[in-house]
């Protein structure tokens, strides 16, 4: 049976870090970021912070020497943590390092070459899957890798890779066997940023402010040892870490629709048009009826889905449903914050713009909104209808 209430421990989490967001966080937000970095100082205060929350390397298990938070505790942190603007990207710049769910499937030479540094920090990797004719449909991947002997040679490009710049090695997904498409045809191998052949091409500016990469690979020489989990296991592996991370959109979106409310409200009671508060406008009352509903429906979806995944269940569809709902959700309420805010929220003094941008990616990146509905349907049409 899954729980709709947090327990004692994850309410007094909550409670701490909000008080930390508030306090340290907010009140720098529009200082500490510039041009998608941060300014000077405010990386390495806000990982203090994070040490002294108890929440340093909150991704990693206890026995690799993380502090090892469940799925439902790391929503929790992603939540508060989304209600600011204070991080020029990723929250794992101050919680530190993050290692992606493949790596810990490594044994042996890959273990010690790469997942041990990645686990102290002393190397970077980024994941090289989208490429410019497949994003959200990693079937028709076109970068390829021929066996020839004890290698493999590898031919593509690869789109939009965050942090390859400052990437030791990437986790490259290719096809092995277009034929299969993403029912046992690609692969995933470990491949180090300066291998011959490796070029980083066009870097790409976005509106959000992350400059992602393109990769080209020109006959990459892979030894076959590179490869994790044999051929045509790629997409099966990474799929045991895409559920969380859907639940991880929904629960950043949770917290971008709360900092979207408190801004409206209080903007609301203190503006006044025609000798009245905004807020006592029903057209204005019932958006903020509107934003605060479907908030608390996405956090039940997030808290839900986190909980089931907590307790061994796959939960596939539950994870879709945080990824989708709550992504179109955050961005309604952001957007409906700059409506109401007016024209003093198109300006850079105020973070509305920057987390309408931010917000706004996520309903595309690491799978779009259609994608995930397309998903939902299939399984409406599987269980319902008969």
């Amino acid at each position: 049976m899954v729980s709709f209430s947090l327990p004692e421990e994850l309410r007094m989490l909550k409670d701490t870090l909000r008080r930390y967001v508030d306090n340290e966080m907010i009140p720098h937000e529009m200082a500490s970021v510039e041009a998608d970095e941060f300014n000077p100082g405010w990386q390495a205060r806000f990982q203090e912070g994070m040490q002294k929350l108890g929440l340093w390397m909150m991704d990693v298990p206890e026995e690799h020497g993380g502090a090892g938070l469940n799925l439902l505790a790391k929503s929790i942190v992603w939540t508060e943590l989304g209600r600011t603007v204070a991080l020029p990207a990723r929250e794992d710049m101050i919680t530190g390092p993050t290692v992606r769910g493949i790596l810990y499937t490594l044994e042996g030479e890959l273990r010690e070459k790469y997942f041990l540094p990645v686990l102290r920090g002393e190397k970077r990797a980024c994941f090289a899957q989208t490429e410019p004719d497949a994003g959200s449909d990693p079937g028709g991947m076109r970068t390829t890798a021929v066996r020839d002997g004890d290698h493999y040679v590898i031919n593509g490009t690869k789109r939009f890779i965050t942090g390859a710049g400052k990437s030791d090695f990437m986790q490259l997904m290719v096809a092995t066997d277009r034929t299969k498409g993403s029912r046992g045809g690609i692969s995933c191998f470990l491949v180090d940023m300066n291998t011959p052949g490796v070029k980083l091409g066009a870097q790409y500016k976005t509106m959000m402010g992350d400059k992602p990469w393109e990769i080209i690979l020109d006959n990459v020489r892979v030894p076959a040892t590179q490869m994790v989990g044999g051929e045509g296991k790629g997409f099966s592996l990474a799929q045991k870490w895409l559920g969380a991370g859907r639940v991880k959109h929904g629960a950043r979106a949770v917290g971008v629709a709360e900092r979207a409310l408190e801004m409206a409200t209080s903007y609301a009671k203190q503006r006044s048009t025609f000798g009245r508060p905004l807020a006592d406008r029903q057209g204005i009352q019932w958006k903020l009826a509107d934003m605060y509903m479907e908030m608390e429906v996405a956090r039940m979806l997030v808290w839900r889905a986190a909980s089931l995944i907590d307790e061994g269940n796959e939960a596939r569809t539950e994870a879709y449903h945080c990824k989708y709902f709550a992504d179109e959700m955050a961005f309604k309420a952001i957007d409906t914050c700059m409506q109401i805010h007016g024209g003093i929220a198109l300006t850079t003094d105020l973070p509305i713009e920057r987390m309408w941008r931010q917000q706004r990616s996520y309903r595309i990146t690491e799978g779009a909104s259609e994608v995930m509905r397309t998903v939902i349907a299939r399984h409406v049409l599987k269980e319902y209808g008969n």
